[in-house]
This record gives structure tokens, C-alpha cells and sequence, in this order.
């Protein structure tokens, strides 16, 4: 018999977890990571950095780390990407490589 409140070896704070879905988040925030480190186009860069943010937010949302998610959903994948896209259109080219 199982004690009142006690979580089961696949639970985290009362919900199943799936750890697919954190493998796959793993993954493809490693691939982000490295596809916007290597990436030449600064806009597309920025972009992927955008998706890097969000990537974080389901993870740290799939942690029970609601607040943090939210967070990082507002000024990770909101605010910054809104602000280096918009510093990548009023900047202008010197040279002309």
C-alpha cells in the first residue's frame, strides 16, 4: 500500500513524464545552439536564437517551472529577438564584401 501523496519512479510533481519529449528538446536545442553559432546570415541567426529562447521555454516548462518559462517566453524569445531584428535592418553595410 502506497502512501497518501507518494509519486510513482515516471512521475514529477503528479504529472507522467515523458522523457522523449525531453530528449527531443535536448536535441534540438543543441542543434539550434550550433546551427546559430555557425550560421553567416545575421538575421537568420537571430531568428534561430528566437527558437533557441522558446526551445528553453518548453523545457523549463516541462521542469514545473512555470515562472521561468513564462519568463524566458517574454524577454528570451520575445523581447530579444524583436530587438536584434530590428538593430539588423537599421544597420547599414560599410563595405561591400
Amino acid at each position: 500500500m502506497e502512501a497518501a501523496g507518494a509519486q510513482k519512479p515516471g512521475e514529477r510533481g503528479g504529472h507522467a513524464v515523458i522523457w522523449q519529449f525531453d530528449l527531443l528538446i535536448l536535441v534540438l536545442l543543441v542543434v539550434s545552439a550550433i546551427v546559430a553559432l555557425h550560421i553567416r546570415d545575421l538575421l537568420s541567426a537571430a531568428l534561430i536564437f528566437g527558437v533557441y529562447s522558446f526551445l528553453m521555454c518548453l523545457l523549463w516548462a516541462e521542469m514545473g517551472a512555470v515562472d521561468v518559462a513564462f519568463t524566458e517566453a517574454a524577454v528570451g524569445a520575445g523581447v530579444s529577438t524583436v530587438f536584434l531584428v530590428a538593430t539588423i535592418y537599421n544597420t547599414k553595410r560599410r563595405s561591400s564584401d
